[in-house]
């Protein structure tokens, strides 16, 4: 038996009392009274909706709804104040539902009950509205002949002479002020069309500044060798990052989608709104090598240079920087001399040693850490003098400390702390260097102004590289610079590069718009776009939405996601059991979770403990197991300015205690910031 039968019988008692009403409807709740489908339930809830949207956008905005998403059209419904609060409500929370139908994935079948009762909720509201419009005429009515005109605006009598008392000079004083007025218009039309025009060209020349480089194809035949691939496609996107003219070039995580696709030119650059796509290959064959590249103009699909590379192995590393300078030079790019000699820099002269980074760096899976960390030390063994295998053994190193890695941080960060230093001796100019110091800076020594530091460095030497941009905006956060995270933002979009939705969901949960947050994350579940179930959960948790956040923690666990199993979402999910009723089930989380940290501080147990009970308001408890989070150095403490989950703690005076010893206080006084404006 299916679980919203219930909800199913009220929509068939609703579907009796409007027969031959709203055929349109009908026809919709038909279908979804008939399944046993839960998936095709929320499909035809979700089609019912779109009913009602698409007349009530024709009689209440006046125009068809067209393509325009149902979002949309319920906030300018909103807006206009036509439809009552509490529908809107439902409107929305249907809309959100029934995109699990709309786009078949992991879902719970008991999410079909809110959805189906949400849609009655909207339907029996519905039939009152149309009930109440007028009755609309049977035939066409002849306005003028129910409605008088006033006596000056009836036509005049047959036959009757019209005469105008205006003197000559009033009709020559209006026709020059038409006159006036026409000139002005003309010159005005003239002055916008210049505007337009050039704020067109600005936007073109801007948009033609963006780049992509697609996965090199694999030529040798050996797929053994697609980490060569996959190096060469990451060195030379590296290398575009260092070219500040650029206004975009797309990460390597946004184009390894392409690695295997049909998809033509154009329609990949339209994907990731760039205006120029690199496409190579590579083989190798009896000791040599040969790398192909092609720079294209994706807007009229037109190849502008191309270039075939044949030489050892060895001259890997000059090949993929030559492409890198080529590419500006066709582009016609101002490139500094610091950006020149960093792109021409060779980071080392074994190729083996760079072969066996670059195989590192292929490991890019959430359970490989440990054997890309083991292959960057075998490279810095094969060349001592490697700074970037010692950056990214550093940063392996110190991931491994992090809330998702199987280390204490105390055991970690001195290691990591050395190849930074190391990395930085070798190459003071090195990007993923200054951003680790930044990140030791921030997680382990709480010095956030030394952090802050770090990172801008890393944005200065790569201000095209995504992954800084993204550390340096969840810095932000943690730091409730909320109006510098503004203008960073459009600074970033002025670049081409755009925030998600689930970071901009964050951002307005820790400024404490909710209605912006919500519609964050319902615009990211309408696009279908769900590919981190647990973190969206986790965004309903500190909007202390707790049974959405259930649905999608519950949707991650059955996709049997690692991440559920760290502590900072073990620690969530016990919340949303306390929060929703189920005791028992949230108590045997956190018996599993208080054993945990007291045995170790990987992942840092111990503050995500605290958090739950700050969040059920048990104090006491919370501040005990903060202050053993503190004992192992968390690097989980960066939040303590601004978690939701602390709002219940923040006027104890133990809170600020903490708040002092982790850094927070003295980075407050060196921004003139102060513990009130949080």
């Amino acid at each position: 038996m299916k679980v919203w039968s219930k909800e199913a019988e009220e929509i068939r008692k609703i579907l009796v009392t409007i027969k031959d009403q709203l055929p349109d409807l009908e026809k919709e709740l038909e279908l979804l009274v008939k399944t046993e489908d839960d998936n095709v339930a929320l499909l035809y809830s979700r089609r019912c909706l779109e009913v009602i949207i698409t007349d009530l956008c024709e009689k209440e905005l006046k125009r068809p709804r067209k393509s325009d998403p149902l979002k949309g059209i319920i906030d300018r419904l909103n807006r206009v104040g036509s439809v009552p609060s509490h529908i809107i409500t439902s409107m929305l929370n249907l809309n959100s539902l029934s995109t699990f139908g709309t786009h078949p994935k992991e879902y719970n079948p008991q999410m079909v009950r809110p959805a189906l009762i949400n849609l009655a909720t909207i339907i029996e509201w519905y039939v009152k509205y149309r009930d109440s419009l007028p009755s609309e005429p049977a035939g066409q009515v002849d306005v003028d002949s129910v409605v008088k005109k006033p006596e000056s605006q009836q036509p005049f009598p047959s036959g009757r002479k019209i005469r105008y008392s205006a003197s000559k000079k009033k009709v020559l004083f209006i026709l020059s002020g038409i006159v006036t007025v026409s000139i002005i218009t003309v010159l005005a039309l003239v002055l916008i069309g210049r505007m337009i025009r050039k704020r067109d060209a600005m936007d073109l020349v801007k948009s033609e500044k963006s780049i992509a480089v697609l996965p090199f194809k694999n030529y040798s035949g050996d797929p053994g060798q697609d980490y060569i691939c996959y190096g060469l496609t990451d060195e030379i996107i590296n290398h575009l990052f260092k070219i500040s003219s650029f206004r975009k070039v797309s990460s390597l995580s946004s184009v390894l989608t392409y690695r295997e696709t049909n998809k033509r030119i154009p329609e990949i650059a339209k994907d990731l709104k760039v205006y120029y796509i690199l496409e190579g290959t590579y083989k190798e064959s009896a000791e040599k090598i040969r790398v192909t590249a092609q720079l294209i103009n994706a807007r009229k699909d037109k190849h502008i240079w191309q270039n075939e590379y044949d030489g050892s192995l060895d001259e890997i590393i000059a090949i993929q920087a030559d492409i890198a300078l080529q590419i500006a030079e066709h582009l016609k790019l101002f490139l500094t001399n610091s950006e020149t000699q960093n792109i021409q820099n060779i980071p080392t002269s074994n190729p083996e040693a760079y072969l066996t980074l670059q195989k590192a760096k292929s490991f890019i899976e959430f359970n490989k850490a440990d054997q890309a960390l083991e292959l960057a030390m075998e490279a810095i063994k094969l060349d001592s003098t490697f700074a970037d295998a010692f950056a990214y053994a550093g940063w392996r190193t110190l991931g491994k400390g992090a809330y998702a890695g199987g280390s204490e941080m105390q055991s970690v960060f001195g290691d990591a702390l050395i190849f930074y230093k190391k990395a930085l001796e070798l190459n003071p100019n090195l990007a993923a260097a200054h951003t680790g110091l930044g990140l030791i800076n921030e997680w382990v020594k709480w010095d956030y102004v030394l952090a802050d530091k770090g990172y801008l460095k890393a944005i200065e030497l790569e201000p095209n590289n995504v992954a800084s941009a993204n550390r340096y905006i969840e810095f932000l956060i943690k730091m409730n610079r909320i109006e510098d995270l503004r203008v960073y933002i459009e600074k970033l979009k002025d670049i081409g590069i755009n925030q998600s939705l689930l970071v901009l969901a964050q951002i307005n949960i820790i400024s404490n718009d909710r209605q912006k947050a919500i519609e964050n994350i319902e615009s990211m579940l309408e696009l279908g776009g769900i590919t981190a179930q647990e973190w969206i959960g986790l965004c309903y948790v500190w909007l202390a939405e707790y049974d959405s956040a259930k649905v999608f923690f519950q949707s991650a666990l059955r996709m049997r996601d690692a991440r559920m199993q760290t502590p900072r979402f073990q620690a969530s999910m016990a919340l949303v059991y306390h929060e929703t009723g189920d005791i028992q089930g949230a108590n045997s989380i956190i018996s599993r979770l208080t054993s945990s940290a007291n045995e170790t501080s990987a992942g840092s147990p111990a503050f995500f403990t605290g958090l739950y009970y700050s969040a059920i308001n048990m104090a006491d408890s919370a501040f005990y197991w903060f202050e053993k989070a503190y004992e192992n150095r968390s690097p989980e403490f960066p939040w303590f300015k601004v978690h939701p989950l602390l709002r219940n703690l923040k006027s104890d005076e133990r809170y600020r205690y903490l708040y002092e010893r982790t850094g927070h206080k003295a980075f407050d006084e060196n921004t003139l910031g102060s513990f009130e404006t949080f």
